[in-house]
């Protein structure tokens, strides 16, 4: 099963508890992609070369507008990956009950070699050949793997360019000076650990005392594995792009950020065991976190996990069956559609405050978030509770049934 074919399957699944209410043609409309958008970039290089890079943006459906969605730069895609993941997206935003519809744009780029002017150039050079495309209305772009608010300043600066006019809401994710929202930095962080606490508390427990371990030592990441320590949790492995380290007694977070800031490998922690990357995800512990990307938990090895709890912050880290190993182990997921959807939340909050020209402070953007994320965990337990379905499940029937009753009332 491809990965886009494992996204189609979780929508027929869920589609079979609401099917006595939506006509199956709303389903099949949900299986591909209304729209993709193919762009072959060419920048001059430092060394005065030219070279090309392909980019692609997958747009799910137009049932709602506007668009929304992440830029990656990063060297290993296909069409099925972009596909996947602008789905994703889509029941992302339903499950939070956001009036946004998604999509995903990814430039084919290894960014690690490229210099900074080289990036500048590129990532105008993509507003160049896509602006037709995106729009307040129409398609927001954000920030997502490999790019970040300085990358979404110039973007935004190019569109400003072609339209003859400031328009910060175009892309979100951007630098507060230019109208990023703030708690954004912290938003992903904090939503996914409040997922955590709030299934743990319905099960009269919580943090105190848990072993966690982290996949992905991304600046996000980082602060969600210090908001775990903060909590009573001690975080006993951690991991990057290619190594991983488990220290039993529990890892100091601000040398890992340290080592990180100076694009050092995690291998440097003092007194680690040192771990092949996907080794890290097999450790003894009560939470495991898969951060890093799509897949990383398949039926090669999820008989071997030990976690009781999975947090999914990655998007898709979990194969279709995989999750059935999980489920007959007895192990918890919160599902990758709910538990990493503080970023598109706090980039909602972004895009109302850059159309409204006014902006919120920390404490009345937190409660907005709390208050979404509390009714959007409570609803996919309860749903979860209702029919009988693991948390993966229960979060797709949310979506599903928010997503057809809006195509319903079209006419679609």
């Amino acid at each position: 099963m491809t990965l886009f074919e494992s996204v189609q399957q979780q929508i027929k699944d869920a589609y079979i508890f609401i099917k006595d209410d939506y006509d199956s043609s709303l389903m099949e409309q949900l299986l591909e992609p209304i729209n993709i958008v193919e762009a072959n970039l060419s920048i001059t290089m430092d060394d005065g070369s030219q070279k090309s890079f392909q980019g692609w943006r997958s747009q799910h459906s137009n049932v709602k507008w506007p668009h929304k969605g992440g830029i990656r730069f990063h060297q290993d895609v296909s069409l099925d990956e972009v596909k996947s993941l602008s789905a994703w997206m889509s029941f992302k935003c339903a499950v939070v009950n956001l009036p946004l519809w998604w999509g995903k744009w990814w430039i084919i780029v290894d960014p690690k070699q490229l210099s900074q002017a080289e990036i500048e150039r590129l990532s105008r050079a993509y507003i160049d050949a896509i602006r037709e495309a995106i729009g307040p209305t129409k398609d927001v772009p954000a920030p997502d793997v490999n790019t970040n608010g300085q990358i979404m300043a110039r973007m935004a600066d190019q569109y400003a360019k072609h339209v003859w006019e400031r328009q910060p809401w175009v892309i979100t994710g951007k630098p507060l000076s230019i109208g990023g929202s703030k708690w954004r930095w912290i938003a992903t962080a904090l939503w996914g650990l409040n997922v955590l606490r709030k299934y743990l508390s319905k099960n009269n427990d919580s943090l105190k005392g848990k072993t966690v371990v982290v996949q992905w030592a991304g600046n996000a990441w980082l602060t969600f594995a210090q908001l775990c320590i903060d909590d009573g949790a001690t975080v006993i492995g951690i991991s990057d792009s290619r190594w991983g380290i488990y220290v039993p007694e529990g890892i100091d977070i601000a040398k890992i950020s340290e080592l990180k800031a100076n694009r050092k490998s995690v291998t440097e922690y003092p007194w680690a065991t040192i771990l092949e990357h996907l080794d890290i995800l097999d450790n003894d512990c009560d939470i495991l976190v898969p951060a890093a990307l799509e897949n990383q938990i398949t039926d090669a090895n999820a008989w071997w996990i030990k976690a009781s709890v999975i947090l999914e912050l990655a998007n898709g880290p979990t194969t279709p069956e995989a999750q059935d190993i999980l489920d007959a182990a007895w192990v918890t997921v919160l599902p990758d559609i709910l538990a990493n959807a503080g970023w598109v939340t706090v980039s909602y909050f972004e895009q109302v405050q850059n159309n409204a020209n006014y902006y919120r402070e920390e404490k009345e953007v937190f409660e907005k978030l709390e208050k979404i994320m509390n009714e959007a965990t409570d609803g996919v337990i309860d749903t979860a509770a209702k029919h009988g379905t693991n948390l993966r499940d229960a979060a797709y029937i949310v979506a599903l049934e928010r997503i057809m009753e809006a195509m319903r009332v079209r006419g679609w």
